[in-house]
């Protein structure tokens, strides 16, 4: 199975929403909070090609987007195949 990556912060209700996608359907994730770690963020922001908002998500060290953009995947049968299922 691909190895997911959620960057977030505990303030953002579509990191919520990313996260219990990802518990919905069996998928383990790693979270990283970057609520208030400078340093973390400003990784996030070279890691994602310049996407300051959170969630941040990874498949396989593959920046995929934000939350909308992880549900339209689900919804045209995409993510299953990139999560290696």
């Amino acid at each position: 199975m691909a190895k997911v990556v959620i960057y977030r912060t505990t303030y953002c209700p579509y990191c919520d929403m990313a996260k219990r996608l990802f518990q919905n359907i069996d998928v383990p994730f790693e979270e990283i909070d970057v609520t208030n770690d400078t340093d973390m963020r400003m990784k996030l922001v070279e890691l994602s090609g310049g996407m300051r908002t959170v969630p941040q998500i990874f498949i396989d060290d593959v920046s995929v987007g934000g939350y909308t953009d992880v549900a339209a995947l689900q919804k045209s049968g995409k993510l299953d195949e990139m999560l290696g299922r």
